[in-house]
C-alpha cells in the first residue's frame, strides 16, 4: 500500500499540469457523466456523483461545466454516451498495470492504449490477467500533522480497516470501497483533512526491477496517465527512493 501512495503523489503533481493543458476538466466531466448516468443527478442521493463534483470543485471547474456534465449523464443533454472500461496488461519487467478508462469511443481508445503498451515494451492483456494481484480499497492519505489517535477512532467507527504511516511519514487509512463515502464524510466533519482520497487498487505485493527496466515501466505509467481517457492507473511496481528522486527532478 505504501508504494501506491508514492504513485498517487506523482499523479497529483501531474494533475496540476494536466489542468493547465485543459485535460483534467475533461476527465472530471467524464467522471461526473458516468456517476449521473449510473446513479441519477442528485448528489445527495448519489455518493459517487457527490465525490466527482467535489473533485471538480477542488480544481475550480466552473459550475456550468459541472451542471452540463450532470445533464449529459441523466440524458437531459446529448453527449452522455460515455462508458467505463478496465484495461489490464504488463509493463517492462512483467509489472502488472491496470487502467480505469472512461471513453465515448471504445474503437478509438482500445488501439491507442494498446499502442502505448507496445511502444513502451509492454503488452495489453486479456480481462482478468492481472486483476487478481490487486485489492480494491478506499484510500486516504492524511495531511501532515494529523492527530493519529483521533483519526484512528474516526476510522474504526466508520469502516476503516487499516491505519499506518507511509514512507512519506504521513498517516494512511484504508477501507472497503463501500465504506469510502461515509468515512470521507466522518473525517471531514471531525476536522481531519486529507490530501488524497479515492477508491483505488492496491497491489497485494510489489515487484522490484533493475533501475533501467523500472525507468521504462515508469515511462509507460506516465504515458498511460496522460491519455485523455485514462482516469486512473494502478501498478505493482515498487518505487525506490532513487527512482522517485529521479522522477521528481
Amino acid at each position: 500500500m505504501a508504494g501506491h501512495s508514492h504513485w498517487a503523489g506523482i499523479k497529483h503533481k501531474k494533475a496540476l499540469v494536466d489542468n493547465k493543458r485543459g485535460k483534467l476538466w475533461s476527465r472530471l466531466s467524464k467522471a461526473i457523466i458516468i456517476a449521473a448516468k449510473l446513479g441519477g443527478g442528485d448528489p445527495d442521493a448519489n455518493i459517487r456523483l457527490r465525490k466527482a463534483i467535489d473533485d471538480a470543485k477542488a480544481v475550480s471547474m466552473p459550475k456550468d461545466n459541472i451542471e452540463r456534465a450532470i445533464k449529459r449523464g441523466t440524458g437531459e443533454l446529448e453527449g452522455g454516451d460515455v462508458e467505463e472500461i478496465i484495461y489490464e496488461g504488463y509493463g517492462p519487467g512483467g509489472v502488472a498495470v491496470m487502467c480505469d478508462i472512461m471513453t465515448d469511443n471504445r474503437n478509438r481508445t482500445a488501439p491507442e492504449i494498446r499502442g502505448l503498451f507496445s511502444k513502451h515494451n509492454g503488452n495489453l492483456g486479456a480481462t482478468g490477467c492481472v486483476a487478481y494481484l490487486f485489492d480494491r480499497k478506499g484510500l486516504f492519505v492524511m495531511s501532515e500533522g494529523t492527530d493519529e489517535e483521533h483519526a484512528m477512532v474516526i476510522a474504526m467507527e466508520h469502516g476503516g480497516d487499516n491505519i499506518e504511516t507511509n514512507e512519506d511519514g504521513k498517516l494512511q487509512i484504508s477501507c472497503p470501497p463501500e465504506a469510502f463515502a461515509a468515512l470521507a464524510d466522518a473525517l471531514q466533519q471531525a476536522g481531519l483533512e486529507f490530501e488524497f482520497g479515492e477508491v483505488t487498487r492496491i497491489a497485494q505485493t510489489e515487484v522490484e526491477l533493475d533501475p533501467d527496466t523500472a525507468r521504462g515501466a515508469l515511462k509507460l505509467l506516465e504515458m498511460l496517465d496522460e491519455h485523455d481517457d485514462v482516469q486512473n492507473v494502478s501498478t505493482n511496481l515498487k518505487l525506490s527512493p532513487e527512482l522517485l528522486a529521479e522522477l521528481n527532478d
